[in-house]
C-alpha cells in the first residue's frame, strides 16, 4: 500500500477527531485527491479561484447537485480545519437545488399500494415505515420491543447518522 502524504494523513486525522464517518471521510478523501488530480498539483497552495474554478469544471461535467455540495463540503472541511485557512471555506458556495414539490400521494393511493402488497409481513413493514416516516434501513432494524403501543412510540435504533 502506498505510503499516505502527510497532508492526507493530517486530514483524516482531523475527521478523526471530529468523529466524522468512515463513508464521509473516504468522500471528502477522494473529493480532494479529484480536486487536486484536476489540477495536477497538491491541493495545499491551490486558492479560492482554483476552488471555483474546479466547481464550473464539475458541473460542465453534469455532476448532480448533492455530489458537489459533498465536494464543496470536503474543500470547506479541507481549507478550514486541515490547512486553517478559516476565511475560504465561508466564500466557497454551495449549489442550489431548485425546490420542487414531492409526490405525495392521496390517502386512497395509499391504501390501493399497501393492499396490494400480498406478503402481511411486508405490508405491516410498509405501512409502518410509511405512517412513522421512517427510512428503509431503520425499518428493517426494527423489533417487536421497539414499538411502544401504550404510549404510541417507536424506538429507532442506529438511525441516520448512527443515532437512536
Amino acid at each position: 500500500m502506498a505510503e499516505l502524504s502527510p497532508l492526507r494523513r493530517r486530514m483524516i486525522e482531523d475527521m478523526t477527531i471530529r468523529n466524522l464517518s468512515p463513508a464521509t471521510q473516504r468522500s471528502y478523501v477522494h473529493a480532494v485527491a479529484n480536486f487536486s488530480r484536476h489540477f495536477g498539483r497538491s491541493p495545499d497552495p491551490l486558492g479560492l479561484e482554483d476552488v471555483r474554478a474546479f466547481q464550473v469544471h464539475l458541473v460542465s461535467t453534469g455532476i448532480s447537485w448533492p455530489a458537489l455540495n459533498q465536494t464543496v463540503c470536503a474543500l470547506r472541511f479541507f481549507y478550514g480545519v486541515t490547512l486553517g485557512h478559516a476565511e475560504i471555506p465561508e466564500r466557497i458556495v454551495y449549489a442550489r437545488l431548485p425546490r420542487t414539490l414531492p409526490v405525495v400521494l392521496s390517502a386512497d393511493e395509499v391504501v390501493r399500494f399497501l393492499e396490494a402488497v400480498s406478503s402481511l409481513k411486508t405490508r405491516t413493514a410498509l405501512t409502518t415505515a410509511y405512517a412513522a416516516g421512517l427510512r428503509a434501513s431503520e425499518t428493517v432494524g426494527l423489533k417487536v420491543g421497539d414499538i411502544d403501543s401504550e404510549r404510541g412510540v417507536i424506538r429507532v435504533e442506529h438511525g441516520k447518522g448512527g443515532k437512536d
